[in-house]
């Protein structure tokens, strides 16, 4: 395994207490990071991220900017700073037609996956540009760039997490703050508990590797993001879905 050199850099993780999430929260802790979990459940993290390094986990509602705040108040009582964001709390969200897609299910989708990207980001980038130091990373899904049948909640947040990106990555250009999303295909979390066995079997006939991507891997590619060495790439979107994304 490569390892980046993040020692002592704040990285504040948020859905980091499974899946994704904490795929890169272990890997960004093994290259040295003191990690702060942001998740509506956080398990302790000497449980998750091992003991002695100084990690914390935070009771976190992403969808709500008043605990996304009060979070980022107590990281930096605790922290002093924020180096490393990345934004992974997500939810799939029912499978079905648009036109009978529950209202309320469309905006919980909206809620998570894109005002708890924007919520934080809107918090924690004002620290970076103070701090004069940033990395952004943006989990989307290569649904957001081609839709997937019977997901458009999901697929529509995750597009607008890309263009979302895109515009933030622009504006912060003139400074040594990168923002950059990437774009998996479908990989075995808990997320998948809210798919139908259809729905998966459809995904993955679609992904020409055969084979769903392992959070490993997506953590592999999202250390090289959040690295100081990544100082030139921003407002990027980064491919990781095995062949299945056609642009």
């Amino acid at each position: 395994m490569n390892l980046y050199d993040f020692q002592d850099q704040i990285s504040v993780i948020t859905g980091g207490a499974k899946g994704i999430g904490l795929a890169i929260a272990r890997r960004l802790a093994k290259s040295g990071a003191r990690v702060v979990i942001w998740d509506s459940n956080p398990a302790a993290p000497e449980e998750t991220l091992g003991a002695g390094r100084g990690h914390a986990a935070l009771e976190v509602d992403v969808s709500d900017y008043r605990s996304v705040q009060h979070a980022l108040d107590r990281t930096l009582e605790i922290f002093g700073r924020v180096d490393v964001l990345v934004n992974s709390a997500g939810v799939v969200g029912p499978d079905c037609p648009l036109w009978e897609y529950p209202l309320d299910q469309w905006v919980r989708v909206q809620r998570v996956n894109l005002d708890g990207t924007f919520h934080a980001c809107r918090a924690v980038v004002p620290e970076m540009i103070r701090s004069g130091y940033g990395r952004v990373l943006n989990i989307a899904s290569v649904a957001g760039k081609e839709g997937n049948a019977n997901g458009s909640a999901y697929s529509a947040s995750k597009a607008a997490v890309i263009a979302m990106t895109k515009s933030l990555g622009k504006e912060l250009a003139g400074q040594d703050i990168a923002v950059n999303c990437i774009t998996p295909a479908a990989a075995k979390t808990d997320l998948m508990l809210e798919m139908s066995d259809d729905y998966i079997a459809a995904v993955l006939a679609k992904i020409p590797r055969g084979r769903f991507v392992t959070v490993e891997e997506i953590a592999s590619l999202s250390a090289w993001l959040c690295c100081r060495e990544n100082s030139f790439t921003t407002g990027a979107v980064v491919d990781i879905s095995g062949g299945r994304a056609t642009y």
